[in-house]
């Protein structure tokens, strides 16, 4: 019976993982879910089970199964613990999300992602700091199926969306809903809007999505299946991808569109972007040379419509994961969609200030209330009107994907140059202290650079890391050097830290190192010998510079007062001497060997309040003292 019961899991698991490899995850799914049911929750079924869901955007759902995956004890994929962490934050489990994200930088080796983790473990207030600088409203495009995707058309809105009117009748099987269609939006933010399609020239029974156009509004290019002249054409593996088009406005008409040149069947290319200047289209895709699932790409457009070779845009933008929907504003900012940069779950929105050869700056993510534990892309914006749009997951809109309208409420944050300014001042008396020499050096104490404080002791390193610790160290002649450590904040501005450097102590031989020092006396009570607590700070003191100069040898002298007979005053004093001795030794660590001393019992005073002398307390504790006189420096 068991054998029969074991044969008939192992076909459905099969037929599951047909279904699987045709991305047809919804029936796949159910399938996994039958089986589980039957008791088969092998590590394969798990990972794809988890998968099913994942891959629709369902990352509440995936979390459960990539759980029990993690916690089947299995040997997984590293890939599997990003997966996890992903899932779990779209749950706002940041803590045991950032533990799987350990664990995949364990499990990975040179992966872009965990080297971005490692780096930014504290990515949570990062994005705080760029958070609040749009505000979110609600638009009345939105259905109870996919509504994303908008791009700008004139004065108007175009959106991809497969509501009920959509061209056709087929279901696609990767969710089971109708295929995609443009749309076009007079009046996006009224009560009311007016929407139509897109002509049949454009829409077809296949997806179509993603779309931009050309400034004076005449060129669109768009995402469609790959489906040109009513023939649906697959890949090696049976797979149907995604391609561009190009379409142009003819007497106000859209022609029939034409395929890009850098397509094909074996490989996705969609979602377009145009730079300011209409001269480079930026795209994602999986082509040969994509580092993750899919990067951004871009290629030149020739004056005359032709294109160039399409180059990938690089590590600070692409990672191992899912890097899509591209947009270029009219400030030249790339803005994008992401799972492989650190982000709040799912795919979070980034903006990297591009150069005039359009080349990506460090990648910023866009902060709440844009991005959250859902999927958040798609996003466009007007510059001049501070006003745009993009695409979300999150539960509180009307389907699957919604369309939301934001307002620009401050810049975000697109290069973090900070200033390190100060002054080097004396440490004793606060003047100015011009002409040090001033070094910054990094958390892994690496020099990044050098300069000489000015005669007003004025000192500036400019262009540092935001978010970043480092250490400032000042060097003059005659001083000990001086040293800070500096944290810049996540924002571009000034951090301001002055210096102090003390004046070198005078370990010239013969002289007493506590008059250097400034140190208070250490006294002793009176017919005592232990070390007290204020005399133990003060030793603290000698210790201290006894290790900063390890050839220093010191001579120890203790003294009494008069008080009692002169020679019990004297073994009195060589106590103390061996106390204070021995506390410099065992308490501080410094080698007996540069140690020496003696006891003088009262044969040394410092005032006339000698034997049978009458004197007052305070002046008798003058006389209960130790030196330490310099031997050899």
């Amino acid at each position: 019976m068991s054998g029969v019961y074991g044969y008939a899991q192992s076909g459905k698991v099969k037929k599951a993982n047909k279904k699987f490899d045709e991305l047809a995850y919804v029936d796949a799914r159910n399938l996994y879910l039958d089986a589980t049911e039957k008791g088969d929750a092998s590590p394969e079924v798990l990972k794809k089970l988890g998968d099913s869901y994942y891959f629709t955007a369902d990352y509440r759902e995936a979390s459960q199964w990539y759980g029990q995956l993690v916690e089947s004890g299995a040997e997984i994929p590293a890939e599997y613990y990003f997966r996890y962490a992903q899932s779990l934050k779209s749950g706002g489990n940041y803590i045991e999300a950032d533990q799987m994200m350990v664990a995949f930088n364990k499990a990975s080796a040179d992966d872009i992602r965990a080297e971005m983790f490692e780096k930014e473990r504290d990515y949570l207030a990062e994005i705080a700091a760029q958070s609040g600088r749009y505000s979110v409203q609600r638009v009345n495009i939105n259905t109870k199926l996919q509504d994303f995707s908008p791009s700008f058309y004139g004065e108007q809105l175009v959106f991809s969306s497969n509501r009920e009117n959509s061209t056709g009748q087929l279901e696609h099987v990767w969710n089971e809903q109708p295929f995609l269609d443009l749309y076009v939006v007079k009046n996006p933010m009224s009560e009311s809007p007016v929407m139509t399609k897109l002509n049949e020239n454009i829409n077809t029974k296949y997806h179509e999505s993603s779309s931009v156009f050309s400034e004076d509004g005449n060129v669109m290019y768009f995402t469609r299946n790959n489906y040109t002249n009513k023939k649906f054409r697959e890949s090696g593996d049976g797979t149907n991808k995604l391609k561009l088009y190009r379409s142009k406005k003819n007497n106000g008409v859209w022609e029939k569109p034409t395929e890009l040149p850098f397509n094909s069947d074996e490989y996705s290319v969609a979602h377009p972007a145009l730079s300011p200047d209409g001269r480079t289209l930026y795209f994602a895709s999986d082509m040969p040379g994509t580092k993750g699932l899919s990067d951004i790409w871009k290629v030149s457009v020739s004056a005359s419509g032709g294109f160039g070779t399409p180059e990938n845009l690089g590590e600070l933008i692409n990672t191992e994961g899912r890097e899509t929907f591209p947009f270029v504003s009219s400030k030249n900012k790339l803005f994008f969609a992401t799972d492989g940069h650190v982000g709040l779950g799912g795919l979070d929105i980034f903006v990297s200030q591009l150069d005039e050869q359009g080349n990506p700056g460090e990648a910023y993510n866009a902060g709440k209330p844009v991005n959250g534990p859902a999927d958040d892309f798609g996003l466009i914006l007007n510059e001049e009107t501070g006003k745009g749009y993009f695409s979300s997951s999150r539960g509180t809109g009307e389907g699957n994907d919604d369309i939301y309208a934001f307002t620009r409420e401050k810049e975000l944050l697109t290069d973090c140059a900070q200033n390190i300014t100060g002054v080097t001042r004396d440490g004793k008396t606060n003047a100015i202290l011009g002409l040090a020499k001033v070094t910054l050096k990094d958390a892994q104490n690496q020099v990044v650079a050098q300069t000489t404080s000015t005669v007003a002791g004025e000192f500036n390193f400019s262009d540092v890391e935001c978010g970043s610790t480092y250490v400032i160290l000042a060097e003059k002649e005659n001083y000990d050097p001086a040293e800070a450590i500096i944290k810049t904040n996540l924002n571009a501005g000034n951090a301001q830290r002055d210096l102090y450097l003390n004046p070198e102590i005078d370990l010239t031989p013969g002289t007493d190192l506590g008059l250097t020092l400034e140190l208070n006396p250490i006294y002793f009570d009176y017919d005592k010998s232990n070390i007290r607590p204020d005399a133990a700070l003060e030793l603290e003191r000698v210790v201290a510079v006894m290790k900063k100069y390890p050839t220093l040898k010191i001579d120890v002298r203790s003294h009494t007062d008069s008080r009692g007979n002169d020679t019990y005053n004297l073994r009195l004093s060589q106590r103390r001497n061996v106390e204070t001795i021995r506390y410099i030794v065992e308490k501080g660590g410094i080698n007996a060997t540069r140690l020496t001393g003696n006891g003088y019992g009262e044969t040394r005073l410092l005032n006339a309040c000698g034997n049978n002398i009458p004197c007052n307390e305070e002046e008798h504790q003058l006389n209960r003292r130790s030196e330490f006189i310099i031997v050899e420096k």
